[in-house]
């Protein structure tokens, strides 16, 4: 389904993908919380995706989350690019 995965980035290095998750949990199914770790350190490299089940749940997400902040960062939010 198109427009249900938001790209977020400014994260915090420390985050896990079960908080990324329950972050992103009280705006519907989250489906997938997919952080991109850096191979050589093992750390998160500072942003991730979330998934939902409807995009009417990401857009939710989007107009609560983006420019948040969260765990002293502040984060965007936004449709990923699906290629």
């Amino acid at each position: 389904m198109s427009g249900t995965k938001l790209f977020v980035s400014r994260l915090s290095f420390y985050i896990t993908q079960e908080q990324l998750k329950t972050l992103f949990s009280p705006f519907g199914m989250v489906t997938e919380a997919y952080l991109v770790m850096d191979p050589r350190t093992k750390r998160p490299k500072g942003f991730g995706f979330v998934s939902y089940n409807s995009k009417i749940e990401a857009e939710k997400a989007i107009q609560a989350m983006n420019g948040r902040i969260v765990h002293g960062k502040l984060i965007f939010v936004e449709p990923a690019n699906e290629k």
